[in-house]
């Protein structure tokens, strides 16, 4: 009975929370005045944190082909995430993956509620249980493909990419802590959690520098950096219209704006505080 209650008091927020977010991103997306060699002019915000959700929609304008499908790996309750909107808003087929059991059922109920062609997966991802997402997965080559799971991304992203995948649009969280410049992500640690690796939480993920590097080595182009300074864009060039991509200037690096109010301090001055971690370069 309480377990009934309670469930119906989540399924109520959560419809609060996605009508909030549909009435959001409605409302900003037309405001907006894009220039399509500006990324900051595209941001919106429905469901996405940042201005994820605009930079993606104006990505997935410019593609020469479009599947509609997408994957994205560490949704959470998958409300608040990249490819939210593209789930409610735009009828996108495509799977969430998430490693907590209970954050995976509440948003698989999200998704099947708006879009039957939507699914949420409960899954760890590791680097060596890659099969297991392509045995989910549709399509190897998703529009869109996002990645944030504070810690393993690069070795899970290397994993993905190894094994076949070749996204037309890739979302990846980065973390300013480690500067601009520095190309480096964490030692793989396949129980890692951030919340426990260090006392600061800054112990995590990948340099914007570490992504540039890798996704050039894979024949990704760089595309932006959002704002907010926690997620970075990168594409496969094959999938876009000629002229497009070469005319765009992007943020090449921008603060975590939580991290930067909660510790007060820059990005060089918050790596001080890590800076004795083990670190891999890329």
């Amino acid at each position: 009975m309480i377990s009934d209650v309670l469930n119906y008091f989540i399924n109520v927020r959560d419809r609060q929370r996605v009508s909030i977010a549909l009435s959001r991103g409605a409302a900003m997306m037309p405001a907006r005045k894009i220039d399509l060699t500006n990324p900051a002019t595209w941001e919106f915000s429905g469901f996405s944190q940042n201005g994820e959700d605009g930079i993606l929609d104006v990505l997935r304008s410019q593609l020469k082909e479009s599947n509609r499908y997408f994957i994205e790996i560490g949704v959470e309750d998958g409300i608040e995430c990249n490819t939210a909107w593209l789930v409610v808003a735009e009828k996108y087929s495509g799977i969430m993956i998430d490693g907590n059991a209970k954050l995976a059922k509440r948003a698989n109920n999200f998704v099947f509620r708006y879009n039957i062609g939507a699914e949420c997966h409960h899954l760890f991802m590791k680097k060596d249980n890659v099969e297991r997402l392509k045995s989910l997965a549709l399509h190897s080559d998703p529009d869109v493909f996002s990645l944030d799971v504070d810690g393993n991304d690069f070795y899970l992203a290397q994993a993905i990419l190894n094994s076949g995948f070749r996204p037309k649009i890739v979302a990846v969280e980065y973390n300013s802590a480690y500067g601009p410049h520095r190309s480096m992500t964490i030692e793989y640690d396949e129980e890692f959690v951030m919340a426990k690796a260090h006392p600061s939480q800054l112990y995590y993920g990948v340099s914007i520098a570490g992504w540039r590097t890798f996704f050039a080595k894979n024949g990704y182009r760089f595309v932006t950096v959002e704002r907010r300074g926690v997620n970075a864009f990168f594409v496969d060039p094959t999938s876009f219209k000629p002229g497009f991509l070469s005319k765009i200037r992007g943020l090449k690096f921008a603060e975590n704006q939580y991290q930067l109010m909660k510790f007060r301090k820059p990005s060089e001055e918050q790596f001080a505080l890590i800076a004795s971690q083990r670190f891999v370069t890329i």
